[in-house]
């Protein structure tokens, strides 16, 4: 009941047809805010606080591009008797290859 209601928000319904766009979004205001948090008092060119921010964003929005190569090992059909790539393929262990078993 929750979740519909979150559905109806248009900025909610926005982000869960974009996440990546919106968790970009997110991630960058987060790493901005801590940035000029701590960099306030250096005393920063206008031009040096606008390449520190340009900076932040690209690399939130590189952060969220790694983070999305995990979606795309999930959305591919796998059998569920392969093995995994580069994965080694042992033979079940038996009774009669442990040594002392009679």
């Amino acid at each position: 009941m929750a979740t519909q209601s979150l559905a109806r928000i248009p900025l909610v319904r926005w982000a869960v047809r974009h996440p990546r766009v919106a968790a970009w979004i997110v991630l960058s205001v987060g790493m901005v805010v801590l940035l000029v948090i701590e960099a306030r008092s250096i005393g920063l060119l206008p031009s040096q606080w606008l390449a520190l921010v340009a900076a932040c964003v690209l690399v939130a929005g590189a952060c969220i591009w790694i983070v999305s190569w995990e979606d795309s090992d999930d959305t591919e059909d796998e059998t569920p008797d392969a093995a995994p790539a580069g994965a080694a393929v042992y033979p079940a262990p038996n009774s009669e290859d442990k040594p002392g078993a009679a």
